[in-house]
């Protein structure tokens, strides 16, 4: 069976810029910039007020169609125009089987085709693990298995997820927001820096002493202050945090390194890197406890490769899902509940009920903290 066509489709979908502060996708307030993309107004990124991600379709000769997304949360035409002038010529006319070796051929076809051209990462790899999320959709229904059991017959029915961001404009609203879930079974809750480091420092305390037993991770957006870097980490080290995310730049191996050095905080990265050439200068490094593919940007091929360097390292996987549609978010929840070193899946409320609004009910299901296994039908004509 040969693949016929690849395709893409970049989208844009309303969404209130207020209500999202301090979830996936707009961690910041935001100010400036032109459009909906505006400055955060603590880092130097660009974010959108608008939901934006790139869908991918890969049609077989014999009509079977498999969906799959790019994470493009910025221009998403930009990875739709990689698909269709790059990937699909890479892919189309190629033999296709349902089976992990056909799955990392067709991955090693495209990445060699910007190799020597300097394009191994960004725009180039989230086009490529669209295409993938999709081939891998084409094999769940030629196989006729859920996609974790595809990857593992022991996959589980059930994955823990932690809520990822608290918005609210005071602590006291934050609380709120987390009691709430607290109430719905969820124990784990990632807080997001923005640029008041004390404020960040009362929320853990009084979420510790408020909600026994809770575990807190902090999401630092790669922008801790350089000079204050170690202090801060310090004190979330001494709250026994479940994780720091992000502390320093994405290029910045050895501070890494030094930072944990320094004050033992458990590190979690992995979202800002694709592949596993970006990841193993850190999984070398020893000191990451977490690490975070996000499957829109590595692929389920590649994320597979990631959890087997991650468990030879003693790391556990904790999957990425920020801006995501139904192809992105199952493939991050499928994969994770085949894996056996993921112990936790990012969930963020906004995005599960943006993506709902996209498949047969009843879709993505929460359930006592736990992304419930489900088979999902997508209807994503609907979002193109």
């Amino acid at each position: 069976m040969r693949i016929e066509r690849v395709e893409a489709f970049p989208v844009r979908l309303r969404r209130d810029p207020q209500r999202v502060v301090g979830g996936a996708g707009s961690p910041h307030r935001l100010e400036g910039g032109r459009g909906s993309y505006q400055w955060s107004r603590h880092y130097p990124a660009l974010y959108s007020t608008e939901f934006e991600s790139c869908l991918v379709r890969v049609t077989l000769e014999d009509g079977t169609v498999g969906w799959g997304e790019a994470q493009a949360p910025l221009a998403p035409g930009v990875a739709a125009e990689i698909v269709k002038e790059l990937l699909a010529v890479a892919v189309e006319g190629e033999e296709y089987g349902p089976d992990l070796e056909t799955m990392r051929r067709l991955w090693e076809r495209m990445y060699a085709t910007m190799r020597v051209r300097g394009q191994m990462g960004g725009f180039m790899l989230d086009a490529m693990a669209g295409v993938d999320v999709a081939l891998w959709d084409i094999a769940v229904q030629m196989q006729g298995k859920a996609l974790r059991w595809l990857l593992n017959p022991a996959g589980r029915e059930r994955v823990p997820a932690y809520v990822s961001g608290t918005p609210g404009r005071t602590v006291g609203e934050r609380l709120e927001f987390v009691g709430r879930w607290w109430e719905a079974g969820f124990r784990v809750f990632k807080l997001y820096y923005e640029s008041d480091f004390e404020v960040l420092l009362e929320q853990v305390d009084r979420m510790q002493e408020e909600f026994e037993g809770v575990e807190v991770a902090v999401d630092a957006l790669w922008h801790l202050p350089e000079d204050r870097a170690v202090e801060y980490a310090g004190e979330l080290a001494e709250r026994r945090v479940l994780w720091l995310e992000c502390p320093l730049l994405p290029e910045d191996v050895e501070g890494h390194v030094e930072l944990v050095k320094e004050t033992g905080v458990r590190l979690a990265l992995g979202e800002s890197y694709r592949t596993r050439f970006e990841a193993r200068r850190f999984f070398d490094s020893g000191v990451m406890t977490y690490w975070q593919p996000d499957l829109g940007r590595s692929g389920v091929t590649e994320t597979l490769e990631l959890a087997r360097m991650a468990r030879e390292a003693g790391v556990a996987i904790v999957p990425h899902v920020s801006i995501a549609l139904p192809p992105q978010l199952n493939a991050a929840v499928e994969v994770a509940a085949a894996l056996g070193n993921c112990p936790l899946c990012e969930f963020n409320p906004l995005v599960v009920e943006m993506a709902n609004r996209f498949v047969e009910e009843p879709g993505f299901v929460m359930g006592e903290g736990c992304y419930e296994m489900a088979v999902i039908e997508p209807r994503l004509e609907g979002a193109i």
